[in-house]
């Protein structure tokens, strides 16, 4: 997730506050991450001890990570739905901005490993888009079913009553 998106999905009512919340969070991904990644060089160096410290550091981390999107995202206000349109919109902004942004400056410095980088990345976040697009209107057409059997429940339940109440009149 960037923070782009965060910025375009949080309140309308965006303050320093929510900034620093999303800046707190980028940060604290990226040191999970980095941590994860400091864990796997310890290790293959034979220094188990360092490697499980960056490990259990690189949990906290992620902890801290879920108190900031526990504020930037109220689990009152999202649902599995919400969740998947923030996630398509995430993912598109990566793959239609961001990426081939980057790629360009890369382009332009000449870094033909880092233009590579985001080829696979805008490749693979299109991907993720339409992976969540799918799982988004596969929900939905199994919530319009649902939807569809539970007003007949409602139906049969009202012609029932309707008959009680004829009967005890």
């Amino acid at each position: 997730m960037t923070t782009t998106t965060t910025q375009t999905t949080t309140p309308a009512t965006a303050s320093a506050t929510i900034a620093n919340l999303e800046s707190a969070f980028a940060g604290e991904s990226m040191a999970h991450i980095k941590y994860r990644y400091f864990a796997k060089i310890a290790r293959e160096a034979g220094d188990e001890e360092t490697a499980r410290h960056f490990e259990a550091t690189a949990d906290q981390e992620v902890m801290h990570a879920f108190g900031h999107l526990d504020l930037l995202y109220p689990k009152s206000r999202l649902t599995p739905a919400r969740a998947l349109e923030i996630a398509i919109e995430g993912e598109t902004y990566e793959f239609t901005t961001m990426y081939p942004t980057f790629r360009h400056l890369a382009v332009e410095e000449g870094n033909q490993a880092a233009v590579a980088e985001f080829d696979e990345q805008i490749a693979e976040s299109r991907e993720h888009a339409e992976a969540f697009r799918a799982l988004l209107e596969k929900a939905a057409k199994r919530f319009a079913a649902l939807a569809k059997v539970e007003e007949k429940h409602a139906n049969a339940y009202q012609q029932v009553l309707d008959r009680v109440r004829a009967v005890a009149v």
